[in-house]
């Protein structure tokens, strides 16, 4: 079941995309352009004409500083990473690659593009990452972070996605590219200490003297992805003790435990993909996962376990909005619209607002940036906050401050995170939570998208009135590309994958099991007469 890595690699340059189908166009999905060599749809093409795009849109809209540029560990990433810099040398961008030819991580990226931009007007940067995240060990991806640092929004994205496209269909003639050899080591071409500029400045939004002063005994599995040579680093610098539990790095990622479906996928947030970690559990007092490009987190504790992304989002934010004195008074909680109900109900304790948006850490980046918005976290086990002063920090997730972050607690408090949400189960109940991956077609998930209020007859929701149906984000107004439902005591939200052939189903209860799983029969008799109708 491993892959073929030289057989990929030689896809990815052999195999020749055809625009006219769909699933071999460049698509920009909710973090950037994915795809396999072996589907022809991440190739050496694909990468060329993005970045010739990317070039082209930087000159339109006058971008002309450094493009920070960072890659993961997937196979696929090296040769992309060639591809893109082979293209921007001769485009003449001044692009910042890693001093050591190294891997980097989203965030680092997203924090360098901000560093490099704090206080100035003109020249400034923006950055490209290349990773498919905690997607299989086949799949690449690349994505584009502008000025702000954080994700691209979706009127950037549409931009370069169709510029990518009409180059695709052409000759190629468009596409500006020198030989690797030349572009390596181009003028334009600079080194930078990614290591360093980051790990110097963790103290500024993690207490990293308090966990060093607790001693904890700290667990660190990088899961094979980009941080893996961060943590002697950071060891070193903050004189803790954080045991990287497995530095292998390996393009097949063999050493990973098989998810849910069968599959190796490097999802810090899968119990099942965490296996090695959960079963060290207590060695340490407390220990973190990252997925291949460190924007997520998972979170073993002694207390629990691996913790729900909810719960843990739930925790830190009751730590976070107390402890942090320095930030605005009016700094919001966000969540995305498929998040747990817990964070609704802390927030409102916590007396602060809360920000509900789509699916998609873009949402949260203005806020990030200009401090309303303390903190901001995704279901899926991403999420990134202010500094201790209350500036940006990252405007990307950042999976390696909510691992430290969760040390923080453990050593401030004396109670790990899994206590912590503990305590807030017992003020405000323990809900359930589940999401369904369910197979669907590109046009069963066009439908889905499509779904409103007006289009769904039903008016209870697992044996309660529905109290509202939004297709819309109340924080935002932006859709949600599906449909949510709220009853007294839970929800559900549907909406299809931006990236594979599923639709999802969230749904939780603050009852139990069995109401849970009515909530998701009532859900999946929505789809069923929407599909129907479709």
């Amino acid at each position: 079941m491993l892959a073929n890595i030289p057989r990929l690699v030689t896809a990815y340059y052999a195999e020749r995309p055809d625009p006219s189908i769909a699933e071999q166009r460049v698509a920009f999905g909710t973090s950037g352009h994915r795809g396999s060599a072996f589907n022809i749809a991440f190739n050496e093409r694909h990468i060329l004409a993005i970045t010739q795009a990317i070039c082209r849109y930087r000159e339109q809209n006058q971008i002309d500083g450094p493009l920070f540029v960072g890659m993961d560990t997937h196979a696929l990433s090296e040769p992309a990473f060639a591809s893109a810099l082979e293209v921007l040398a001769a485009n003449g961008v001044e692009t910042m690659i890693d001093r050591d030819r190294g891997y980097t991580p989203t965030p680092v990226v997203s924090h360098a593009i901000l560093n490099y931009n704090r206080g100035r007007k003109s020249h400034l940067a923006d950055g490209i990452v290349i990773t498919p995240s905690h997607n299989p060990p086949e799949d690449g991806g690349f994505k584009y972070n502008p000025l702000h640092g954080g994700p691209a929004d979706t009127r950037t994205t549409g931009w370069i996605e169709k510029e990518a496209n009409r180059l695709l269909a052409g000759n190629f003639s468009e596409v500006k590219r020198v030989p690797f050899e030349r572009a390596i080591k181009a003028s334009t071409t600079h080194l930078h200490d990614y290591v360093d500029a980051y790990t110097k400045e963790l103290a500024g939004v993690v207490d990293m003297a308090a966990i060093r002063g607790a001693k904890l005994k700290l667990g660190v599995d990088p899961l094979g992805g980009a941080g893996v040579h961060y943590w002697g680093a950071i060891n070193d610098r903050y004189g803790i003790a954080a045991e990287v539990v497995n530095d292998a790095v390996d393009p097949t990622f063999r050493f990973m435990t098989v998810d849910w479906d069968g599959k190796i996928r490097m999802d810090c947030s899968s119990p099942y993909a965490m296996q090695r970690l959960i079963s060290l559990r207590d060695r340490f007092d407390i220990a973190f996962a990252n997925d291949t490009d460190h924007d997520r987190h998972g979170i073993v504790t002694r207390s629990t376990g691996l913790m729900n992304p909810n719960h843990y989002l739930a925790a830190v934010i009751s730590y976070l909005f107390r402890e942090r004195a320095r930030w605005r008074g009016d700094a919001a909680v966000g969540k995305t619209v498929v998040s747990s109900a817990i964070i609704d109900r802390v927030t409102a304790k916590l007396g602060r607002r809360l920000i509900e948006v789509p699916v998609g850490f873009k949402w949260f980046v203005d806020g990030l940036l200009d401090g309303s918005v303390g903190f901001g976290g995704e279901e899926s086990a991403g999420a990134s906050f202010l500094r201790i002063n209350g500036g940006v920090w990252t405007t990307d997730k950042d999976g390696i401050v909510l691992g430290l972050l969760a040390a923080e607690i453990t050593a401030r408090t004396g109670r790990d995170p899994g206590e912590r949400y503990a305590e807030i189960t017992r003020e405000f109940g323990a809900p359930v939570y589940a999401r369904i991956d369910v197979p669907a077609t590109p046009e069963q998930k066009e439908i889905l998208k499509g779904i409103s209020p007006e289009k769904v007859d039903a008016r209870t929701l697992g044996g309660e009135k529905i109290e509202s149906m939004l297709s819309v984000a109340p924080g935002n107004n932006q859709p949600i590309g599906g449909l949510k439902m709220v009853a007294p005591s839970g929800w559900c939200a549907m909406r299809p994958s931006g990236t594979e052939n599923v639709y999802k189903i969230y749904a939780e209860s603050f009852r139990d099991e069995n109401h849970l799983r009515q909530i998701q029969d009532d859900a999946q008799a929505i789809i069923a007469g929407a599909f129907a109708r479709g």
